[in-house]
Formats: C-alpha cells, structure tokens, sequence
C-alpha cells in the first residue's frame, strides 16, 4: 500500500526490471557469444569467398576451336540431315518407318537438350558458387559490422526503427563492395567455362554413342527434378510453418510459466486479504470507506509480458523482480483521511450558590476521521505500451494472438475487461455497399486485421491495435491523414448524425465500456446495425444488443477525405 504523496511501486513508468544483476550479466555474456559467433561467420564466409575467387582466376585461358575437328563436325551434321531427308521421303509409305523415326527423333532431340544442359550447368558451376558466397558473405559482414558498431554506441539498439535502417546501410555497403567484385569474377567465370571445354565435348561425344541408354536417363534425371523441386517446395513451406509456430510459443518451460502465474496470483491474494482486513491491519479511524476495483488479470497476457520483455526463455527466478514491477503498476492501493470537527452531548452535574445541584448538557467538539481507502486495477493489458519497445510490442501482440500456442495452460482465463467486447459475428457486407469507392477502400484495408488481438495503445499491424488506434490506422490508408487520434478526438473531428441517417463507413462511438469520462470505444459502421471494431479480437460486433445499446453515444459522419 501507498499514501498518495509517495511514488508508484516499481519506479517511473520505465520498462520492467530484467531478474537483476544476475539476469543483466547473462544477457551481456549471451550477446558476447552472439558478437564471437557473428564474427567467425564473417570470416568463414569471407575466406570461403576469396577462394572460390582465386580459383576461377587461375583457370586456363580458353582453347581455339581446332580447325580439322570443326570440319569433321561440320560433315557429321551434313550426313545426319542428309540421312533423315532421306528416311522422310519414305516414311509416308509405311506407319512402321515413320513411327520409328518420330521416336527417332524425339530421342535425339532430347539428348541434344540435355547435352546443353550438362554442359550449362558444367560452365557456369564455379560462376553461381561465387554469386551464392557473395550474398552469404554480405549477410555476414553486415550482421558483424552492426554488432561491431552497436557495441560500440549502445544507443543503436534503443530504437527499432533506426536499427533497421543502419542494418540495411551497413548491407548496401557490402553489396556495393560485392558488386565491385564480381566483375572480376565474371571475367573469371568466363576463363572457367573455357577451360571446361575438353570435359563438355566428351560428355556430348558420350550422348551421340549412346542415344537410348541416355533417353532413359534423361527420363530418370527429370523425375529427380520433379522429385526434388516438390521436396524443396515442402522443405520451404515447412520451414516457414515451423518459423511461424516457433515464434508465436511461448519460450519457457510450462513449469517456469505455470510458477509465474501462481507468483502473480498469490500476491493478488494477499492484496485482496490486505484490503479484507483494512480496519483491522490499519486502525484508528472512526469510518472506513471503500471504492474497490476488482483483484484480477488474464495470465496470458502476464505470460505473453514476460516473454516479449525477456529474450528467450525465461525461469521464474529471473522474472521475480519483474512480476513485483507489473503488479505494482497494475494496482495501487491508497487511502485518503479527512477530519471533521464534531460536537458530542456531555452531562455534567453543577452545584448551585445554595447549595443544590443540577444537572447541565454541553456540546463538546472533538475530531472525527474518515479514511477513505482505494484500490486501482490499471488492467494488466494496459501496461505493455508503456513498458516495452516497439519490437517488444510486436512479440507481445503476436503472442496474444497464439497464446503461446498453448491454449490449454490457462482454459478459463480470458477474464472481461475493457477491451473485450461481446457478441463478435460473421458478417458479409452487400454488394451494393461497396460500390462506395470510399466504404470499399476502407473495408479494404479494415478487413486485413481481422483476428487481431487487442493492444492497449497498439497503432499499427506490429504492435496491434486498441479501438481508436485501429480505427485511424484504417482511414488513415483510406484517403485520409488525420494521423493517430484516440477516440474522443476522432469523435471531434466528425459531425454528428442521427442513427436514422447513418451509412456504411461513418463511425460510431460509445461511451463506459471503461472507467474513462467522454467518448470511451469506437468502430466504423459498416450497414444492418453491424460495426467492424478492435476488440478483443479484432472483428464485426452486432451493436443492436443491449450491451451496445446502453453505451451508444452517436455516430459521426468524417470529412471528405
């Protein structure tokens, strides 16, 4: 508990404590290990590079064509067309001649393809083994190069946005520097192609010696193809689905996260037992008032908070001192005392000059204290947006919209609160509807989120959304520029229409969904009494029901954009 003179428990608003010095010098020692690893990559990658480099440029010169062989090729060519004429003057004559040479022909057309093909592939192997290096090693150096420099000015990872923007510099540096070399290497490549001349010529001197035996193989070699190109398909496609589960699950183990959730729940007993007990634990006051918020949170949002501040898996001894900072952000139990001055009837006997006595009343004054005592729950899931960064947000957000991809931890968690709104549908809007080019952009960009989980103070699809933060983001990539508003001042910058007026694609405002005074939710109206709106997730609502009902406060009608 705290007077409302003393400072909120767990510091100024800042991001959350890491665990303390321990966690602190296992998350410097795990970047040292990232910096090392970083390091020997570059120069692996780099070493790999140069030798691949050095090997095409001590590739032979290319060989003139010898001038007697060229001939003889040249006769050879004139027999086979000669030969062929002749067998297609006959083979109208007889099914049988003109069946055989079709085959004929088919076979050798396929070997000659596939002579290109190997000899393609022969030329140019030692050209794409440089390309492929090349880009590895740009991926390296710039990684390094970041790490280097991010050691040296920590400020560079503060901010998202600008380390993206350096990463990409320090990348176009080592492109620039790649292109540069491969221009020697070109020149190299070709060097290489020549000096595999003999190898080409006897590969195809093969094919023309054995023209069925490779027609067959040919047929095997493009069922491998076909094999692996589905394979690699497969390979990619999985990996990506592995990449997209592995990101959204929780990183812990379930005991560590199950530890946290009952740390967090037992201090939440002993506040409500505290508040229970007030008079008792705090006496000396003539009048107790209460003005209690309810004692509560949904335990995956406390889960995807702890996973998104902490990088990688977490123990419960790490996260102590952070579930300590976000529960004393998220409820602040205080009391106020006032005194009154108050007048009580006192009796008292008088004797009299002669001797009687009389009984005689006074009001006496004495103070009269009130303690006023009040409990805030701020909403554990208003909390991110002002405890994690950006790119922290964005974990979070997509944790929330997984759960972790553990739904079974916490079955009966989703507890109400402010940003959960009730009676999400399915809803298809007509047709006609969207022939307002204006409705259509913006249920054009709006339907991209569906499913999105709520964000308190999320404003783009990284963070996620709360209501008016959606909202904007919508009309905002809808013709308008009226930059982030919260839903008061979306409501200002409307004109207000009746209900009997409204259209699809003019907002729609409520107000006491939470404990906030003016306009409190918003959604954009999309006909037949149907809102698109960030809730929790982001979906249709019906507002016809009596929840909506008893919240409405208008719609509003925005600017031509």
């Amino acid at each position: 508990m705290r007077h409302e003179e003393e400072p909120l428990p767990g510091g100024d608003g800042g991001h959350a404590s890491d665990g303390g010095g321990t966690s602190s010098d296992k998350k410097a020692a795990r970047n040292d290990r990232r910096f090392e690893k970083s390091k020997f990559r570059a120069e692996k990658t780099g070493a790999k590079l140069d030798a691949a480099r050095e090997k095409a440029a001590s590739q032979k010169p290319p060989v003139k064509p010898n001038p007697t062989k060229a001939a003889v090729k040249k006769a050879a060519a004139g027999a086979w067309y000669y030969a062929h004429q002749k067998i297609h003057e006959v083979e109208q004559e007889n099914v049988g001649v003109e069946a055989a040479h079709r085959t004929e022909l088919a076979g050798e057309k396929a070997v000659r393809g596939t002579s290109r093909f190997v000899k393609h592939r022969i030329q140019t192997r030692l050209t794409r083994r440089i390309a492929k290096l090349e880009r590895r090693d740009v991926r390296a150096k710039a990684d390094f190069e970041y790490r280097r420099m991010a050691r040296e000015h920590p400020e560079l990872k503060e901010n998202s946005v600008s380390r993206f923007f350096q990463k990409q510099r320090i990348k176009r540096q080592y492109q620039k520097q790649a292109r540069e070399a491969a221009k020697q290497g070109t020149r190299a490549a070709g060097k290489a192609a020549s000096a595999t001349g003999k190898l080409t010529r006897a590969a195809a001197a093969f094919v023309k010696r054995h023209p069925a035996g490779l027609l067959i193989a040919l047929i095997a070699f493009l069922l491998i193809l076909v094999l692996q190109s589905c394979m690699a398909s497969m390979t990619t496609i999985g990996n990506g689905l592995i990449g997209a589960v592995g990101a959204g699950t929780y990183p812990s183990h379930d005991s560590d996260i199950l530890a946290a959730e009952t740390a967090y729940s037992n201090m939440e007993t002993k506040l409500q037992n505290e508040v229970q007990d007030y008079a008792t634990l705090h006496p000396g006051y003539d009048e107790y008032h209460f003005n209690l918020d309810k004692v509560e949170h949904d335990p995956y949002v406390l889960i995807s908070i702890l996973s998104a501040l902490h990088d990688g898996a977490w123990t419960i001894d790490e996260v102590q001192n952070t579930l300590s900072t976000l529960f004393g952000k998220q409820y602040q139990l205080t009391q106020s005392v006032q005194t009154e001055t108050r007048y009580r009837t006192e009796m008292s006997t008088v004797t009299n000059p002669d001797g009687t006595t009389q009984t005689v009343t006074r009001q006496v004054p004495y103070t009269y204290t009130i303690c006023t005592v009040t409990l805030h729950n701020e909403d554990l899931s208003h909390l991110p947006v002002s405890i994690l960064t950006e790119e922290q947000l964005s974990r979070y957000a997509f944790y929330m919209k997984t759960h972790g991809n553990r739904p079974d931890l916490f079955p009966q968690s989703q507890y109400p609160n402010a940003s959960t709104l009730e009676s999400y549908t399915d809803y298809d809007i007509p047709a006609e509807y969207m022939s307002d080019k204006t409705f259509a952009a913006m249920m054009t960009e709006a339907t991209k989120y569906l499913g999105y989980p709520y964000v308190w103070g999320g404003s783009s699809p990284e963070t996620s959304f709360d209501c008016s933060g959606y909202v904007s983001w919508v009309i905002n990539h809808s013709g308008w520029n009226v930059g982030r508003l919260g839903a008061q001042s979306l409501y200002d910058i409307c004109t207000p229409i009746p209900a009997s007026e409204a259209k699809p694609g003019d907002l729609v405002f409520f107000e006491g969904t939470y404990n906030t005074t003016g306009v409190s939710h918003v959604g954009i109206y999309v006909g037949d009494g149907e809102m698109i709106a960030a809730g929790d997730p982001i979906g249709y609502s019906d507002i016809t029901t009596s929840y909506w009902k008893s919240h409405f406060f208008s719609f509003g009608r925005l600017p031509s954009p």
